[in-house]
């Protein structure tokens, strides 16, 4: 879990609340840094985007918002009657989740996933939090544990970005250094800052439509379906491998 020092996510998070901050910082491990606006947090269902509402139809029985950031996902489905659970590592932000009034938010970590979550029906991963598996290795490993703690029928919606469809010669390169150390092409190295908290050195997995289906052979979950939008980001919905 992140310390008070290092939750520079939920700082943001938790000033934005109090109408108190607009962006937070994205540095990646070659000095490439961007802002991100925190305001997508936060926002309501009607001003989602059309692939995140399409998403939503696809959600059935128990979920699991891995990542839940500041619960907009969450807080949308518990207002569908759907029994949710949120996780994130970032205490703040688990705090910003229950003054917003969603009612099981949890300080677990991707890597602490385990049958004494109980048994759920989705896991969404919204936000681009197919990106938490972190590398082809560990991606692997998590799928094995979210298949022992979901139904039979239970599925995954994970959303991602095709880390080739883009004009940004910085991220080219990134890409090929990767490459050229054994890694997949969006595996990110990157910290989020914030004022003067920063959150450790961290892995991000971005992914194209081959590269997920390449992460999935032998896992036990297969693609069903692939939403898109009108740029790079995508929607996956995956589902058991019937017996």
């Amino acid at each position: 879990m992140l310390n008070n020092q290092q939750d520079a996510f939920g700082h943001s998070l938790y000033d934005y609340l109090q109408g108190k901050a607009e962006f937070q910082i994205v540095e990646r491990d070659d000095g490439y840094i961007e802002s991100e606006r925190l305001q997508g947090y936060f926002n309501q269902y009607k001003d989602w985007r059309p692939i995140e509402k399409t998403a939503m139809r696809f959600v059935r029985g128990r979920v699991l918002d891995i990542g839940c950031g500041a619960g907009r996902h969450a807080l949308y489905l518990q207002e569908k009657e759907h029994d949710v659970v949120g996780i994130d590592i970032s205490p703040l932000a688990i705090k910003v989740c229950k003054e917003r009034g969603f009612r099981d938010a949890r300080l677990v970590s991707i890597n602490q996933i385990s049958p004494k979550l109980g048994v759920f029906d989705t896991v969404i991963m919204m936000g681009n939090n197919f990106g938490l598996f972190g590398s082809f290795k560990k991606a692997k490993h998590l799928l094995g544990k979210l298949s022992k703690i979901t139904s039979q029928r239970g599925r995954i919606i994970a959303s991602t970005n095709d880390v080739y469809n883009n004009k940004i010669p910085e991220h080219f390169e990134y890409q090929a250094s990767n490459r050229s150390k054994g890694k997949m092409s969006g595996q990110l190295r990157i910290k989020v800052r914030y004022k003067r908290y920063s959150t450790p050195w961290f892995d991000y997995l971005i992914v194209s439509k081959n590269e997920m289906e390449s992460i999935l052979e032998g896992t036990g979950w297969v693609v069903k379906k692939y939403i898109d939008s009108d740029n790079s980001y995508y929607m996956a919905i995956l589902e058991k491998v019937k017996p």
